[in-house]
């Protein structure tokens, strides 16, 4: 099988996915922007061959590289990134060299807000209603209908990029000044309360979940930028049967093969759910690797073994909670990266600087630490988040 990795080399966390691709046996063929002595010799060994290219978001450009690809190596039979941003360039790859998986026509769903809505409602899974806005005299329309307070983001959106939260007639003014009609927002009303959560898994090459798990955060990730607040998440022990229930409808809805999805939801006051978005890969950044610890599982080589027509293989030890928190470099804490490791010892299963592009969002330095209980849960995230007279200093 030959198989092509878009952009190998980031994030780094992801190279793992091209050594246990090999280890199944697959020849993997990788196109990066990174020149090759970048990729180190773990990767360099790992990679068939590597075709590098000046531009990713060239697609002419990458598309010859795919086609000097299959002229080299014979028919390629994947094409994948895992990563959100690529994902239409995977589609479009595809469609062009006629490989297994998503079309372009194919991320309407998965890429739309309004689009998902649907699909969760054919689900029959709660959902908050919203409006499609194109213009300021739409926008005006829709906040009449809905009401103030209301989240404003991109039809067509990766994250938490470019949302805003609309609570007074000041915000709506400085919104309609920055979005000035510039791309299609979806409007819906702010849900006060809500713990975000989410429902995330793999399906094999029938559709069917072989790997199922959920992680809450302590803040919604809209509050956690605009405050600057400390992250936490952590991956549950067990998942809410409701839960379960409405992301088990909403990946049959979907209809998706041999993917990671990563389904987002707020929990209410009331113990009820509603759907908010679905995205077609798994969650970002060192989540891959949480998933790994609390379930003492290898969902690198196991995502290898579903490409590869094998089964997945269930561990056979108990999961536990993985709590992933960080710290800010503008904030003073009482307990740095030393006392961490002294006061939870080997719960502790790795500590990494989160690269600048995602530090805004998530904060500077990251940990993942193991617990057996809610009790411990509370106390990790207490402890690392504990400040020094919650002082700011310059950097």
């Amino acid at each position: 099988m030959n198989y092509i990795l878009i952009s190998p080399y980031y994030p780094s966390n992801f190279q793992s996915f091209a050594l246990r691709l090999k280890d199944a046996g697959v020849n993997v063929l990788g196109i990066g922007e990174e020149p090759y002595d970048q990729l180190g010799s773990v990767l360099q060994n790992t990679l068939r061959e590597y075709y590098r290219v000046n531009n990713l978001e060239d697609v002419n450009e990458v598309k010859r590289a795919v086609a000097f690809l299959f002229y080299k190596h014979g028919p390629i039979e994947r094409i994948e990134s895992n990563n959100e941003y690529w994902l239409e360039l995977d589609a479009q790859l595809r469609e062009q060299f006629n490989v297994y998986g998503n079309k372009t026509s194919d991320l309407k769903k998965v890429k739309y807000k309004s689009e998902m809505k649907k699909l969760f409602k054919k689900a029959g899974v709660p959902v908050v209603v919203g409006r499609t806005v194109k213009t300021k005299m739409e926008l005006s329309k829709a906040i009449d209908e809905l009401g103030l307070p209301v989240i404003a983001k991109p039809d067509n959106g990766v994250g938490s990029a470019a949302t805003f939260k609309l609570s007074t007639e000041e915000d709506v003014f400085h919104f309609e000044e920055e979005w000035e009609e510039a791309q299609v927002y979806f409007l819906e009303p702010y849900v006060e309360g809500g713990l975000l959560c989410t429902f995330d898994g793999l399906v094999d090459q029938k559709g069917k979940i072989v790997f199922q798990t959920s992680f809450t955060y302590n803040v919604p990730t809209l509050e956690l930028v605009k405050g600057q607040l400390d992250l936490a998440y952590v991956i549950q022990k067990e998942i809410d049967p409701k839960l379960e229930a409405y992301g088990k409808a909403i990946v049959k809805a979907f209809g998706m093969k041999e993917r990671f999805f990563h389904i987002e939801f707020f929990k209410l006051e009331d113990g009820d759910y509603v759907a908010l978005e679905y995205n077609n890969r798994l969650a970002g950044g060192y989540t891959i690797d949480m998933y790994n610890f609390a379930y003492s599982i290898d969902l690198f080589a196991q995502y290898a073994s579903i490409v590869t027509g094998r089964e997945f293989t269930k561990p056979d030890v108990e999961n536990q909670f993985c709590v992933g928190v960080t710290q800010r470099d503008v904030y003073e804490y009482e307990h740095d990266t030393n006392a961490i490791y002294e006061r939870f010892g080997d719960s502790v299963k790795f500590e990494k600087r989160i690269p600048d592009a995602f530090a805004k969002l998530q904060g500077n330095q990251f940990y993942a630490i193991n617990a057996n209980s809610q009790e411990e849960v509370d106390e990790i995230i207490r402890f690392v988040h504990e400040r020094k007279n919650y002082s700011i200093v310059n950097v």
